[in-house]
């Protein structure tokens, strides 16, 4: 594992001044912090993107990290939201989304002397389906933990040896990839998952995911609205024994019709049908 950040801190000193991708998770503060190791604090700068598909616990987070590294941080609003595109939510969604992220910390390099632009990506992450690669690669971003074959839990091991909070943070992704592909993306669904994924949290469990689904009712041609939750079977008692009936009720509240646990557990949004 030495051998391997060694190999890293080789390859980041290749460049003088860099700007992070930096949603807050795992990846890019672990890139984020050793980018500031090897090229100075001065000389990194993170960017932030805030938009409804974003998690509003992961800028806090950001905020708290960044405060500690030094680094210069920058928040943009990203304007996903308003392409047609994206809120059709087809299967190049990522791509809309990271396309739209990339354009925008491209404009902020170039007044940084066109500094190279790094996000987290990580080796783990080609075992999904993730069009928003294709966005890197147009963008021209450069993916140095993903390039060094550095796999997730090596970044959790080289996290927690350096001392950074996010070393066991929960795999984190935007709001949108809990709706099918197919549904609509609108701001209530966005803001009905992030709350229903706070309250479980609030729970006491370790990790979660809601996915939303819509079903006809037919003749009647009623929406159901249907809770989908996904979590580690470590969860499941906390859930069935401890707790259901007071997730039950709160859901219900917001709407949804069924609640559900799903007991394969969880898996990427992009490897479901």
């Amino acid at each position: 594992m030495n051998d391997k950040l060694g190999r890293l801190k080789k390859y980041l000193s290749r460049f003088k001044t860099a700007i992070i991708a930096y949603s807050g998770g795992v990846d890019s503060t672990f890139l984020l912090k050793v980018s500031a190791d090897v090229l100075g604090k001065n000389n990194v700068v993170a960017v932030t993107a805030v938009s409804e598909t974003y998690l509003k616990s992961d800028l806090e987070f950001s905020k708290k990290i960044i405060s500690k590294l030094g680094v210069i941080h920058i928040i943009i609003h990203t304007g996903e939201y308003s392409n047609p595109d994206f809120i059709r939510n087809d299967k190049l969604r990522c791509y809309y989304c990271k396309s739209e992220l990339f354009k925008k910390i491209r404009r902020i390099a170039g007044r940084y002397h066109n500094a190279v632009i790094f996000d987290g990506s990580n080796y783990s992450d080609m075992d999904d389906i993730r069009p928003g690669r294709k966005a890197c690669l147009e963008s021209g971003v450069i993916s140095p933990l993903q390039e060094l074959k550095f796999t997730k839990p090596e970044i959790r091991r080289l996290s927690r040896k350096l001392k950074l909070p996010s070393w066991n943070k929960p795999q984190m992704a935007c709001l949108s990839s809990r709706i099918p592909f197919g549904t609509a993306i609108n701001k209530k669904i966005l803001k009905d998952i992030e709350v229903m994924e706070n309250y479980l949290y609030g729970m006491g469990l370790s990790f979660v995911r809601v996915r939303y689904t819509e079903i006809s009712s037919q003749p009647q041609k009623k929406k159901i609205l249907l809770a989908r939750i996904e979590t580690t079977p470590e969860n499941y008692k906390n859930i069935i024994s401890g707790n259901r009936k007071k997730i039950v009720d709160y859901i219900k509240k917001l709407g949804y019709n069924y609640i559900t646990l799903d007991l394969e557990g969880y898996r990427p949004a992009g490897t479901q049908v």
